[in-house]
């Protein structure tokens, strides 16, 4: 077995319980309720899902998830597409085998780590793999550095089937410069290699949106099609967050002028201030 990680689970009265790596929380899990979505922009990633992959046309899913921690959107997964076949490339094999052995899976589920990055992961899978690619990772305060670049980007979409959709937590400051570099090399990956042109938009909270505080942001990307913004707002306005979404369009006019990120540059992400302290006006 692998050296215990930093982890511990806490417990509350509902049943639920937060994992806790280092002193982040990382993921809420109900082991009784898979629909149970605590976290803002996980329940962001289940809307864009059901926005554009809609359950009664899409029963099952092939999705690979980038980060696993509690293994909460899989869960999620499982119980509303139930057999869908899922990769989640996790690097963190201890903080697998306790979350197995705290949160055990439901059986019958097709939900197989890999303990492996990101970046290693990906270049293993085949092309034209996956409908889905959910990234959310997060390692020492930030999204790791290689898993924000075009390259990364370009090899993500490679993965995606034709009409296939990315969703990243992208956590950023007010002012959202290193998230529009991020979207830009997002963009430059769907609208790329020819065919139709993909788009990318953006979910977030309106206290994240307004600038108010550092906080979770969901890209979401398609390759070769349109997204249905309208239909993203109509799912995540089910959800209790206040929330708004950023049409392509919008989301370009945020974020005019800046640059993708590339392999070798560079850059510092921003970093997750410590539990408590995300608000700054």
């Amino acid at each position: 077995m692998a050296e215990p990680s930093d982890v511990r689970f806490e417990r509350d009265e509902h049943g639920g319980v937060t994992v806790i790596v280092g002193d982040q929380p990382q993921s809420y899990v109900d082991p009784d309720d898979p629909g149970a979505l605590v976290f803002e922009y996980v329940q962001h990633f289940a809307a864009a899902i059901d926005a554009l992959l809609p359950a009664r046309t899409h029963p099952r899913i092939g999705i690979t998830h980038v980060g696993g921690a509690g293994l909460t959107l899989p869960r999620w997964v499982q119980h509303t597409r139930p057999g869908s076949p899922q990769i989640v490339l996790e690097p963190d094999t201890a903080l697998t085998e306790r979350v197995r052995a705290e949160l055990p899976l439901p059986r019958g589920h097709r939900i197989r780590v890999r303990p492996v990055d990101g970046r290693t992961g990906m270049t293993a899978l085949k092309g034209d793999s996956a409908e889905v690619v959910v990234i959310d990772a997060f390692a020492g305060g930030s999204v790791p550095r290689e898993l924000v670049t075009s390259q990364w980007f370009a090899d993500v979409v490679r993965v995606l089937r034709p009409g296939g959709v990315v969703l990243m937590n992208c956590p950023d400051e007010p002012g959202m410069r290193h998230l529009g570099r991020v979207a830009a090399g997002l963009r430059e990956a769907v609208e790329g290699g020819g065919g139709p042109r993909g788009e990318v938009a953006l979910i977030a909270t309106h206290e994240v949106l307004k600038g108010r505080r550092y906080g979770n942001t969901v890209l979401v990307a398609r390759r070769g099609g349109s997204l249905d913004c309208d239909e993203i707002r109509r799912q995540v306005g089910l959800w209790p967050f206040p929330t708004g979404v950023l049409s392509p369009k919008e989301l370009a006019r945020r974020t005019t002028g800046a640059r993708p990120l590339r392999d070798g540059e560079d850059f510092t992400p921003p970093q997750a201030p410590e539990a408590g302290r995300w608000r700054v006006r």
